[in-house]
């Protein structure tokens, strides 16, 4: 039997996470699901990717911890290698949007050391551990936002930190490459999900000028960022390195 992948995706118990965990399993892929807190969600998704799975021996392991605290990432790493031995390729998506939003003058210290400590210390600290057991040849997929390129009122201090994360894969992708690991950034758009408070999910007028504001008519969904970070992860998709690739449906354009 042919080795099977292991994918470690952070923040994989909900959203967008969950969304590229099931793709993942369909491709083939045995799945780390890294969750913070939520042990029955994680528990869903280990069922969800299950029934998605295609291969004989593939295997989902939910795995707590917080990626953005020193302890807790050690844990982590220590049990996927303790499950697998191994790392393939890494999905940093865990990460928290403000918990209100808030203009430039009104972003207090406190909210803008969480909004880096989750969304860019997280990610650089896990990889820097994580890289002397990933795979030569591996990948790493770093997770921005849409926010990062168009601007809307009460997100600055967010979207400096995914701004932060997408220089940051393009010096992995530099560093990196010797051992042919290649690192790119998936930035999404406004997606239906529990992601903010499920605010574009559950309230109908935010929607629908949002929709109003992409050429494809609709908010994305979910799995349209799981398929879409499948295909980035692929062998197909082999030659993109340092890049952003926006899924968005082609927002504020």
């Amino acid at each position: 039997m042919p080795d099977i992948p292991v994918v470690l995706i952070t923040g994989a118990s909900r959203g967008l996470g969950r969304g590229i965990a099931i793709e993942a399993a369909a491709e083939g892929c045995s799945v780390v699901i890294n969750y913070a807190s939520n042990a029955a969600a994680a528990d869903e998704a280990v069922a969800l990717c299950q029934q998605a799975a295609r291969t004989p021996g593939q295997r989902f392991v939910p795995v707590k911890g917080d990626v953005s605290s020193r302890e807790d990432r050690d844990a982590v790493l220590r049990q996927t290698l303790d499950a697998f031995g191994r790392i393939d390729a890494l999905v940093n998506n865990a990460g928290i949007a403000p918990r209100i939003r808030a203009d430039l003058t009104e972003t207090s210290e406190a909210s803008f050391e969480e909004l880096l400590r989750i969304n860019l210390q997280g990610p650089f600290f896990l990889t820097q551990a994580l890289l002397p057991r990933l795979a030569d040849g591996g990948r790493i997929l770093n997770v921005s936002t849409g926010l990062a390129r168009f601007t809307m009122p009460g997100y600055s201090a967010y979207a400096s930190a995914k701004g932060a994360v997408e220089v940051l894969t393009r010096y992995m992708a530099k560093e990196l490459g010797a051992r042919g690991i290649r690192v790119n950034v998936v930035a999404p758009g406004a997606i239906e999900s529990d992601f903010g408070g499920g605010v574009v999910r559950d309230n109908p007028d935010l929607n629908r000028t949002i929709a109003g504001t992409i050429p494809l008519g609709r908010v994305g969904l979910p799995d349209d960022i799981g398929r879409g970070v499948a295909a980035i992860l692929s062998d197909g998709f082999g030659w993109a390195n340092g890049t952003r690739i926006e899924l968005s449906g082609g927002q504020n354009l």
